[in-house]
């Protein structure tokens, strides 16, 4: 039994949801976001929830992720998501020119990556090393930080990364003299 799956999604007041089929259309005044769920799976609107039931054994498996994606794209609609990218180390810095982010992170050329439509990437007001992606999808949000931090891997014996805010890298030694 799913544990994530018994639990229903609680929708917002504003939320408008659309059932139709394995279809489900989640809008909010401004935004709009749709998933099509499988067929293993059955998803009903009770009242105020969405509750989600497995229609075999072998669904077990899509039960919670289903539920999951749902509550995702109710927390995405109505409040968003936000992750943040911090880089270290002296001359590695972050830019944002329109659609494009350039990375300096140590290579002979500038590391230049495109922002996927809809997300919205600002630096930090206060310290310039901080990058901020959000946006309502929280897979997209996750993968285009996981992307950008892919580009520089934290390397703990000199301590040159990019990392998530909050994120504890654990530095090492490295040689020891005799």
């Amino acid at each position: 039994m799913s544990r994530i799956g018994k639990l229903p999604v609680v929708l917002s007041d504003k939320v408008e949801v659309t059932l139709n089929g394995r279809d489900v259309k989640v809008k909010w005044p401004l935004w709009e976001l749709s998933f099509t769920y499988s067929d293993k799976v059955e998803v009903k609107q009770e009242d105020n929830n969405l509750i989600v039931n497995p229609l075999s054994d072998e669904a077990n498996a899509l039960w919670g992720t289903t539920r999951a994606v749902l509550n995702n794209m109710m927390v995405g609609v109505t409040e968003g998501y936000k992750k943040s990218l911090e880089i270290v180390w002296v001359g590695y810095k972050f830019e944002v020119s329109g659609n494009k982010l350039i990375l300096s992170i140590g290579f002979s050329h500038k590391v230049e990556m495109e922002v996927p439509a809809g997300l919205k990437a600002e630096m930090d007001e206060k310290n310039k090393n901080i990058l901020h992606i959000s946006w309502i999808d929280k897979q997209l949000v996750w993968e285009f930080t996981a992307k950008v931090r892919a580009k520089k891997k934290p390397e703990p014996y000199k301590g040159k990364w990019i990392k998530y805010v909050g994120e504890h890298i654990r530095r090492k030694a490295g040689k020891t003299g005799k």
